[in-house]
């Protein structure tokens, strides 16, 4: 069995802000990693495709409020960031 991918390491060129904001990204993106893992088998975000992301944003946290699904865009945001411009806009607003 292999070791979980590091989203500390993923994400710490493109994390800024306070130390909770940093935490708090950490934090929401594991859970992503964990959800998508779950449902798709893709263990780490190179693997993510724009339906994983919108699954887990729309399907996943339909039962949360409508201010941790805007901070977990937030943290979707970082992740595509991380990934590049060749992956395109990931949110719409």
């Amino acid at each position: 069995m292999s070791r979980p991918y590091d989203m500390a390491l993923f994400l710490s060129g493109v994390l800024t802000g306070s130390m909770a904001t940093q935490q708090r990204h950490l934090r929401q993106a594991r859970i992503m990693q964990a959800a998508i893992q779950q449902r798709w088998q893709r263990d780490n975000p190179w693997s993510w495709q724009l339906k994983h992301v919108h699954w887990f944003l729309v399907h996943y946290l339909k039962d949360h409020s409508e201010a941790t699904r805007y901070y977990y865009r937030l943290t979707a945001q970082l992740v595509w960031k991380r990934l590049g411009d060749r992956r395109g806009l990931l949110v719409e607003r």
